[in-house]
């Protein structure tokens, strides 16, 4: 498999698994009337609706707002795109398609709802280590740690080069 078809192929599962889920809490969890399900002590379903990016950054709450975000994270989703599609590394090639499909996802919820569709509540207690979130973000997430520990931690082999000695 050529490593772009394998990015791409993450990217689409991804993508998938991110509107799946989002189908699921949105219709027959009908999460935002009920607005949380208690699954386990340290995990529920909360229907929160972002309309921010990460962190709750850059709120775009008028219509302005709204496309200029889908316009500029269309413009990162195509810059990843086009890395995928020259990236070598097959470790790379993997964690671009995880985000390439996760912004994807929470880039059609920005274009069709106004806001982007977060529910997976991690916490301990009332301590929480992530704001709540969804499939999306978890892949971009550890799509860009892995990029990061690849980046710092491995070094590529580089091929010898034959020097001749006079």
């Amino acid at each position: 498999m050529k490593a772009r078809s394998l990015g791409f192929s993450i990217a689409a599962v991804v993508f998938a698994l991110d509107q799946l889920a989002k189908w699921v809490v949105a219709g027959p969890l009908d999460l935002q009337a009920v607005r949380q399900i208690v699954l386990l002590p340290i995990f529920n379903l909360t229907w929160t609706e972002n309309q921010g990016i990460s962190l709750g950054l850059f709120n775009a709450e008028t219509a302005v707002g709204r496309w200029l975000l889908v316009a500029v994270t269309g413009a990162i989703a195509i810059a990843v795109a086009i890395w995928i599609g020259r990236e070598k590394q097959r470790g790379d090639q993997i964690a671009l398609g995880m985000v390439l499909g996760g912004a994807l996802g929470n880039i059609l919820d920005r274009a069709r709802f106004g806001y982007v569709v977060d529910f997976a509540d991690l916490h301990f207690g009332d301590f929480r280590p992530f704001l709540v979130f969804n499939v999306g973000d978890a892949a971009i997430s550890i799509g860009v740690v892995i990029l990061l520990l690849r980046a710092f931690l491995i070094k590529n082999e580089r091929p010898k080069e034959n020097i001749e000695h006079a």
